[in-house]
């Protein structure tokens, strides 16, 4: 990636292309099932949303892989999608802006008080 790329977001951008056309290839079920995690997932992103793509390229693996094996959407994700994001994200380490201003923040009230 080079740092045009990298200021104007082409690379991230050329990357979902590739992301939507595999999901283009998933049974409908599926399809629905990743625009909600896409949805869940963005929440959590950091200013450039770059700390995602590596988790939702390794879903939509996922999600590639389960539906060769011809299993269901609920036998994958269940019925809370969102909890399963949340879930996801903790395990991942991904902190959006707001999980760094906040630690920023209690970072500098700890010093104010000398702990």
């Amino acid at each position: 990636m080079n740092f045009w790329e990298k200021v104007t977001g082409s690379d991230m951008t050329k990357e979902m292309k590739v992301f939507e056309s595999r999901a283009q290839n998933l049974p409908t079920d599926y399809q629905g099932a990743w625009e909600k995690i896409k949805t869940n997932l963005w929440q959590h992103s950091d200013f450039t949303g770059r700390n995602l793509m590596p988790i939702l390229d390794g879903v939509l693996e996922m999600l590639e892989e389960t539906a060769a094996n011809g299993q269901s959407i609920q036998e994958v994700l269940g019925d809370d999608i969102k909890g399963f994001c949340s879930a996801l994200v903790d395990k991942e380490g991904a902190k959006s802006f707001r999980d760094k201003w906040r630690q920023q923040l209690n970072n500098n009230i700890h010093k104010k008080l000398g702990k």
